[in-house]
């Protein structure tokens, strides 16, 4: 009896190696909503217990500051290390050393970054301060992320995605007259008696609804676009005050400007913002009453 062939083995060789897997990097918008989660925990963890420093009248900062700075710069530095990053604090230690304040641009990216806007609210433990990062690609604001440690929210926009809350979509409230509106300003920290900014206030005191002065740039221009606000008047801001903000504010369906009309000089910020573009044209018209 013929027995069964020998069963056949075919040998292939050493197995494949399995295609590389390359981790995902993070988008910017991942890493930015990190950045400013850290940050807002460290301004958290210091409120009670850190030493406020003076650097001028009614100007205060904190080693909260200084201690979001640096989470914040850890998680943007790592995953780009490439990118510029422009930060309040590291502007004035620069000046206290002579140098410029605003290093030249070496990459195309640049984080704007305002560790803890709305310092004096929170040296004295008032509510409404906030973390604010922007990315800004050449001269424009493509990503803002406002966060608010205290309430926990979180303000985001994309260049032509919208403005999100918590992942709800924002709208602002289309008021279209200074007289039905709720206008924010702001003043410097230094501002005189008879100071423009006063003149301007007293206007639109005049002609809008009724006026708040609430401590934080990036959050009166979230604001705006939340609805909760209906416009936004400021002289004495830098351009890390409302980075994102502005974003924010714009792609919610405001309108920002100079406080002339004309379009907004980022590196030179002195804005107004409106939830529609009838309330900017009026308020423009109130400001220019001051001059």
């Amino acid at each position: 009896m013929v027995g069964s062939p020998p069963a056949f083995t075919y040998n292939a060789g050493p197995a494949p190696c399995p295609p590389l897997v390359r981790p995902i990097p993070a988008s910017p918008l991942e890493v930015c909503l990190e950045a400013a989660k850290l940050g807002g925990e460290a301004l958290l963890h210091w409120r009670d217990c850190f030493q406020a420093r003076e650097k001028g009248p009614r100007d205060l900062v904190s080693q909260a500051e200084l201690a979001a700075q640096e989470a914040i710069r850890d998680v943007l530095c790592k995953a780009f290390p490439d990118h510029d990053f422009l930060s309040e604090e590291d502007v004035a230690e620069r000046r206290s050393k002579g140098q410029p304040p605003i290093p030249a641009r070496r990459s195309e990216c640049r984080w704007i970054v305002d560790p803890l806007d709305g310092t004096t609210n929170y040296v004295h433990r008032l509510p409404g301060y906030a973390v604010s990062i922007a990315l800004q690609r050449g001269t424009e604001i493509e990503l803002g992320v406002v966060f608010d440690p205290l309430t926990e929210e979180r303000f985001v926009a994309e260049r032509g995605k919208g403005a999100k809350l918590n992942g709800r979509p924002l709208k602002t409230s289309g008021c279209g007259r200074i007289g039905q509106a709720l206008i924010a300003v702001s003043f410097s920290p230094h501002v005189t008696r008879d100071s423009p900014e006063i003149r301007r206030f007293t206007e639109v005191l005049l002609a809008s609804q009724s006026v708040r002065r609430m401590g934080s740039a990036a959050l009166n221009l979230c604001y705006v676009g939340a609805g909760r606000l209906d416009g936004y008047l400021a002289t004495s801001v830098s351009i890390w005050d409302v980075a994102a903000g502005l974003l924010i504010a714009s792609e919610a369906g405001g309108a920002v400007s100079a406080l002339d009309g004309s379009p907004l000089d980022l590196e030179r910020p002195e804005l107004l913002a409106a939830a529609s573009k009838p309330l900017l044209g009026d308020l423009a018209a109130t400001v220019a009453k001051a001059a």
